[in-house]
């Protein structure tokens, strides 16, 4: 994991622009709607994470270890 991770870090964004760069030869105009479901997909995780994190937060806080009523 400690190499990996930082591999992934870096390939993955460049895996991205190379992406685009192709639809763009490829599809010319439709790169635009690719860049927004990308970064629809991006604010779609980035909600996720925040909210598993603010939830962990609070149990945390109130000693709750996860388990509902």
């Amino acid at each position: 994991m400690r190499i990996a991770k930082p591999i992934l870090f870096v390939v993955t964004p460049l895996g991205v622009l190379i992406g685009l760069e192709e639809a763009y030869r490829l599809a010319g105009g439709l790169v635009v709607l690719l860049a927004a479901l990308i970064g629809m997909f991006g604010v779609a995780m980035a909600t996720v994470v925040s909210t598993a994190r603010r939830e962990a937060r609070e149990a945390r806080a109130t000693g709750n270890r996860g388990v509902s009523p």
